[in-house]
């Protein structure tokens, strides 16, 4: 069964609809330059008490900013984007924290520098965008790991049960796919998106 990530997360009421449809994982971005920051504090307070994984989406974080973050929020993961992503990775690694590492496969990168222990997720960036553009992947043209990966990019309720056929991912991530607008999940896509990639 495929795991599912909902991320870009904002309000309580998106929370309890990922974790009511069954999500595996929920992801909160902290990152300045997106629609969907939330501060360290929102997010904490957004996570408290959910059973399910909860992942912090970072850009240019510092390992230290990253523990900061981690332990200021009780985060149980990581998804370091940007500049000082592969440090930021080892440090929340060495912490026993789950960590998605970021490949922009929409630009050719590949998950070939992905250590063992950390999960490469395949996004389609766009310049200074780090995911989250509703852009999909070309997936008859990725270059797929053979390991556990997760595909992310444009995918939605309508288009993952294709994704899914093709690419055969060990986990899907959504965010802009299941929204009403920028931030503001729809309880209906949300459900219909992890019921479609688990296959219900």
């Amino acid at each position: 069964m495929t795991w599912v990530k909902v991320c870009g997360l904002t309000r309580e009421s998106d929370v309890a609809a990922a974790v009511e449809a069954g999500a595996d994982a929920l992801g909160f971005v902290l990152a300045e330059s997106s629609v969907r920051r939330v501060s360290p504090e929102q997010a904490r307070d957004l996570m408290e008490s959910v059973p399910t994984l909860r992942i912090l989406v970072t850009v240019d974080a510092s390992p230290s900013e990253m523990v900061a973050m981690v332990e200021a929020t009780g985060a149980d993961g990581v998804q370091p984007h940007g500049r000082q992503a592969a440090e930021a990775a080892r440090a929340a690694s060495r912490a026993g924290l789950f960590v998605l590492r970021p490949v922009r496969a929409g630009e050719g990168e590949t998950s070939s520098g992905v250590p063992e222990g950390q999960i490469p997720i395949l996004d389609s960036a766009s310049g200074t965008h780090h995911g989250g553009t509703g852009v999909p992947l070309d997936w008859g043209s990725l270059s797929v790991p053979n390991r556990p990966f997760v595909l992310a990019g444009g995918l939605t309720p309508e288009n993952i049960r294709d994704a899914i056929s093709v690419v055969d991912p060990w986990g899907v991530d959504a965010s802009s796919g299941l929204e009403t607008k920028p931030g503001i999940k729809d309880p209906a896509r949300v459900a219909a998106f992890v019921a479609a990639a688990k296959g219900l």
